[in-house]
C-alpha cells in the first residue's frame, strides 16, 4: 500500500489529505488562527464543582468552559499539586529526580476531595468543543513523540495493545525502563515496534526539551494562560502516519513545505526527500482528484457499486447508516447471497466513511436482513478487518439477528461536514428566478442592441424548447415580427441544457457566444 499526504494551503486554512493506494481515507481540516486544540496544555484555574456529576468547571480563558471529570484527573494529581505549587514561585528542575512522588488518589473518590474553587492546575485538552459541548480535559499531562508517550509524576512502563508479540511487547519494556528518567512514566506506542533503542532514545530527549520549555512558561504565567500548543494536524498526522509505505508528501505552498522538511529532519531524516512542491496551473486537490473524491463521499447518499448506496443521518444522540443494495441484484443466485454480497462491499466503504468524516459516539448501521447466522459473522468480521487501521479508539458489537451493527468510535473534534451540493443555476441559491413574463421582454431588448446599436448581421438565439414554441407560434409570431422590424432573420433553436428564463445569443462571423 502507498500512502500520500496531499496538502493545500489557503489564506486561513490549510486542508491535508490522506491517500491510499490513490483513495482519499482521511480529510483534516485546519484553521491557522485556531486557538484551541486537542493535545493544548493550559495553566487554568477551577470555576465551579459539581458534586452530583463528580466533575468540576474550569476556566481555560477561552470562550467555553472546559469540562473536568473525576475519572479524567489522574492518579498522580497530588503530585501535580506538589509540583505546581512550587513551580508558579521559581524556576523549577527539569528533572523529578530529587522530587518525592505524592500518594495516589482513590480511582472511586469525590471531586470535593481533589480541588477547590479558585484552584490552579495543569490541564490539557482531549476534545474539542462540540455543539453546546466546552473542551474535554484531563489533569494527566502527556507528551506524545513519534514513538512513546511521556507521562510526568509517573513511573509506570506500558506497552500499545496493538504490538501483538510477547516478545516485542517484553523487549520494549524493558529497554524503555533502561532509558526513562526516574519519576516519569512512558506509554510505548504501535510505531514503535520492532525500532532499536537509539531511535527511543532520541525520541525520549525530544520530549524532556518539550517538558523543559513547559515549565520554563510556569513561574511568569497567571491563570488562566495557554502553556503549550499541541502538533499542528500535518505534524501530527506525519508523527503517527510515517513509515516505509509513506511515498510522497505534496504542498501547494512552499513554505508550508519547508515547515514539513524541518519537522522531518528532526524525527525522520531519511523522509526529507519525499517532500515536493506542487507548481501545477489547477488547485492542488484537483490535480489528485481529492475534490472529486469529497463531492461523492460527502454527501448524505454515498454510492459504493453496481447500484447499491448508503445513506448518512445524524441526530443528536447518535450517527445511523443506511445500507440499500439499489440496483444490484444478481437474477442467478438467491436474495441471502445478493444481501451477504452488498453487506460486504458496503462494510468497506462504511469503515473508510467513519474514518474519513471523523464521526464519533455512537453508530447504528441498519444493513439489509440475513437469515444465516454465518453470513452475519462473515459480515462482522469484514468491518473489523476494515477497521484496523482506524487510528480512533473503537469497539463493535456483533450484528443482530434484525441486522443492526452497533459501534462507539472515539470523539475528539467535531465530525467534518462539507456541502456537496451547489447553488442552482438558474437561481443562485435564492429559490426564485425572474419572471417568465418579462423573459421575451428581455429577449426583444437584447435583439435591438445587438441589431441597431452592435450592427450584427445575423443572430442565432438558443432558449428552452418552451420557449422555443412560444417564439414561433402562429404567422406573426415574434420571430417573424423580429424579421419585419429589422429585415434580418432570427434563428431559433432549443436546448433543454437552458432553464426556461435562460437565452444565450451566438453570432458575428465565427459564430461565437455574445457576452451581454
Amino acid at each position: 500500500m502507498t500512502r500520500e499526504l496531499v496538502v493545500q494551503s489557503k489564506s486561513s486554512l490549510l486542508e491535508l489529505a490522506l491517500l491510499e493506494d490513490g483513495r482519499l481515507v482521511e480529510l483534516h481540516q485546519e484553521e491557522s488562527d485556531v486557538k484551541l486544540a486537542v493535545g493544548d496544555i493550559f495553566l487554568a484555574k477551577i470555576t465551579r464543582i459539581l458534586p452530583g456529576l463528580n466533575a468540576t468547571f474550569v476556566n481555560l480563558g477561552q470562550r467555553k468552559e472546559g469540562f473536568l471529570h473525576y475519572s479524567d484527573i489522574g492518579p498522580q494529581i497530588r503530585s501535580q499539586f506538589n509540583f505546581l505549587e512550587s513551580a508558579l514561585i521559581s524556576k523549577p528542575n527539569n528533572s523529578l529526580d530529587s522530587f518525592v512522588l505524592a500518594e495516589l488518589v482513590d480511582k472511586k473518590g469525590n471531586i470535593k476531595d481533589a480541588f477547590y474553587r479558585g484552584q490552579s492546575v495543569l490541564v490539557q485538552v482531549t476534545k474539542e468543543p462540540i455543539a453546546t459541548k466546552g473542551p474535554r480535559l484531563t489533569s494527566e499531562i502527556t507528551l506524545a513523540g513519534r514513538f512513546i508517550v511521556l507521562v510526568p509524576f509517573s513511573n509506570q512502563v506500558s506497552v500499545s495493545r496493538r504490538i501483538k508479540y510477547n516478545e516485542e511487547r517484553n523487549r520494549l519494556k524493558a529497554l524503555v525502563e533502561e532509558i526513562r528518567p526516574k519519576n516519569f512514566g512512558v506509554i510505548v506506542r504501535t510505531a514503535a515496534e520492532n525500532q532499536a533503542t537509539e531511535e527511543l532514545s532520541k525520541d525520549l530527549k525530544e520530549l524532556l526539551k518539550k517538558w523543559a520549555k513547559l515549565l520554563e512558561k510556569l513561574p511568569d504565567a497567571s491563570p488562566p494562560t495557554k502553556i503549550q500548543n499541541a502538533l499542528t494536524k500535518s505534524f501530527s498526522l506525519l508523527r503517527d502516519l510515517l513509515n516505509e509505505s509513506f511515498n510522497k508528501i505534496v504542498v501547494n505552498d512552499a513554505l508550508v513545505g519547508e515547515q514539513i522538511k524541518n519537522y522531518l529532519r528532526e524525527i525522520a531524516p531519511d523522509k526529507v526527500k519525499i517532500v515536493e512542491t506542487y507548481k501545477g496551473k489547477i488547485p492542488v486537490f484537483d490535480h489528485y482528484k481529492v475534490s472529486k473524491q469529497i463531492k461523492s463521499l460527502f454527501g448524505k447518499t454515498v454510492n459504493v457499486s453496481s447500484g447499491a448506496y448508503l445513506i448518512f443521518e445524524e441526530t443528536e444522540a447518535m450517527y445511523v447508516v443506511d445500507v440499500n443494495s439499489g440496483h444490484k441484484v444478481n437474477t442467478n443466485t438467491d436474495q441471502e447471497k445478493n444481501a451477504l454480497s452488498v453487506n460486504l462491499v458496503a462494510a468497506e466503504e462504511i469503515a473508510r466513511q467513519l474514518r474519513l468524516r471523523d464521526i464519533g459516539g455512537i453508530i447504528i448501521v441498519d444493513f439489509i436482513d440475513m437469515k444465516q447466522a454465518e453470513n452475519r459473522k462473515m459480515l462482522f468480521d469484514k468491518i473489523k478487518g476494515a477497521m484496523v487501521g482506524d487510528r480512533a479508539r473503537h469497539t463493535i458489537l456483533p450484528i443482530t439477528k434484525f441486522g443492526l451493527l452497533q459501534v462507539t468510535r472515539q470523539r475528539v473534534r467535531p465530525t467534518i461536514h462539507i456541502e456537496t451540493s451547489e447553488n442552482c443555476p438558474s437561481c443562485n441559491g435564492t429559490g426564485k428566478v425572474r419572471s417568465t413574463i418579462l423573459v421575451v421582454d428581455e429577449i426583444e431588448d437584447d435583439i435591438e442592441y445587438l441589431y441597431s446599436d452592435l450592427n450584427y448581421k445575423k443572430l442565432r438565439l438558443v432558449v428552452h424548447p418552451y420557449v422555443e414554441a412560444f417564439l414561433k407560434k402562429g404567422w406573426y409570431s415574434p420571430q417573424m415580427r423580429w424579421f419585419m422590424e429589422y429585415k434580418k432573420w432570427v434563428t431559433i433553436q432549443s436546448d433543454l441544457s437552458c432553464t426556461i428564463t435562460q437565452y444565450l445569443f451566438y453570432g458575428g462571423e465565427d459564430n461565437g457566444l455574445i457576452e451581454l
